[in-house]
């Protein structure tokens, strides 16, 4: 997702979209539509900082940081306590140790396939042909998880489609999914010393069922 955010102390507007392929276009477009709900023009704007994958496509930032700092400093302003913050991103994986300051003191993540990402869920509710706002709660429903085997996205796909002609509930199938990115994300988080508090950030952290 592609996001712009209006600050002048606390938060004046705010914009989240999905990204495409045209990445600079996309940064003027959500930035002209924040600019638009903070009525305010680009002059009012005194710094612009780009962050993300795509961050070098912003043609009007005055500084590039990479998410993993921005992630660290965001986070300790807003829970002092936090020590580790695990994001689930569409794209990938962190999991982020950060001192008091806000520093970065270590990080892992897993980028190399979409099964090790946010992005999974997403697939697996196009499959069911749900909305991604509804899989946490509907998880939560299950009697008895499914067991997913495939760790690739494309396997898994196929898996849930066979395992819900077979009669299989689709509660179950998404607690099944839920587990098995949960124990992907606890593999790759334990690398890390985890240590409390923890903040869960990124789409991951609104599903209920994923975050149980």
């Amino acid at each position: 997702m592609t996001k712009a955010v209006i600050l002048n102390k606390g938060i004046v507007a705010s914009i989240i979209g999905p990204t495409g392929p045209e990445q600079r276009r996309l940064a003027n477009k959500v930035m002209e539509e924040a600019l638009s709900r903070a009525a305010l023009s680009f002059q009012a704007i005194t710094y612009v900082v780009s962050t993300g994958y795509g961050r070098i496509n912003v043609p009007f930032a005055d500084k590039q940081f990479t998410e993993i700092s921005c992630h660290a400093k965001g986070i300790v302003s807003l829970f002092p306590h936090a020590k580790t913050i695990i994001d689930i991103g569409g794209q990938d994986i962190k999991a982020i140790k950060i001192d008091a300051t806000g520093k970065t003191t270590d990080f892992v993540m897993n980028d190399k396939c979409a099964a090790g990402s946010g992005r999974f869920i997403e697939v697996i509710a196009d499959t069911l042909g749900l909305p991604l706002d509804k899989v946490g709660d509907l998880s939560l429903q299950s009697k008895s998880p499914a067991k997913i085997s495939n760790i690739c996205t494309i396997w898994a796909q196929q898996e849930v489609a066979a395992s819900l002609a077979q009669g299989i509930p689709v509660s179950d199938l998404l607690a099944g999914v839920h587990h098995s990115l949960a124990d992907r994300i606890c593999r790759m988080v334990n690398r890390l010393r985890v240590e409390d508090d923890v903040v869960v950030t990124g789409g991951g952290a609104k599903n209920k069922g994923l975050l149980k």
